[in-house]
């Protein structure tokens, strides 16, 4: 089994998509490991604010297989792919590592390039694997976070409950 972090998004009824996702991701992948949801604004054009959040699941699924799967989840919860590449979204279902593997595998490439560009990708994959290893760049995604220009963009931790227990809870 290999682990897999996969980053979730969505500024489109977001709660239900978001929760939509993790059903079926469980259903597909059995127990998840999931990181706080965070909110965060559009970042390439103007739009509504999404809920971005990491998960990590085990698979023996090989990254082509993966990626077609998480767009069959993705285009069950209304996603389009007509129109500009940043635009507002159902749900989008990012691989951002798996395992160890470098490079491009299946058209997709590892690890994907906005682990390092985007807060919203960095913080909950931080949260949910600081000692976990960038196989880039060596690093750990918790040393990654904390070198990381906080500044750069703005999000911050929403309250957010799934199958009955709190996952996220807004700093206050």
């Amino acid at each position: 089994m290999t682990v897999v972090y996969l980053s979730l998004g969505s500024n489109i009824e977001r709660e239900r998509y978001i929760k939509a996702a993790l059903d079926a991701l469980q259903v597909a992948f059995g127990p998840l490991q999931v990181s706080s949801v965070y909110e965060s604004e559009a970042v390439g054009f103007e739009g509504d604010s999404f809920y971005n959040l990491v998960v990590a699941i085990e698979t023996q699924l090989s990254v082509g297989s993966l990626s077609a799967q998480l767009k069959m989840i993705e285009d069950k919860n209304g996603r389009t792919r007509l129109g500009p590449k940043f635009s507002g979204r159902t749900l989008d279902i990012d691989i951002l590592t798996y395992g160890d593997v470098r490079g491009e595998i299946d058209g997709i490439t590892l690890p994907r390039d906005e682990v390092t560009k985007n807060a919203f990708v960095l913080w909950p994959l931080a949260e949910i694997a600081a000692q976990a290893r960038h196989s880039g760049l060596n690093r750990t995604f918790g040393d990654l976070w904390a070198a990381y220009d906080k500044s750069s963009q703005q999000l911050w931790p929403v309250d957010f409950d799934w199958c009955g227990k709190a996952i996220s809870r807004a700093k206050t």
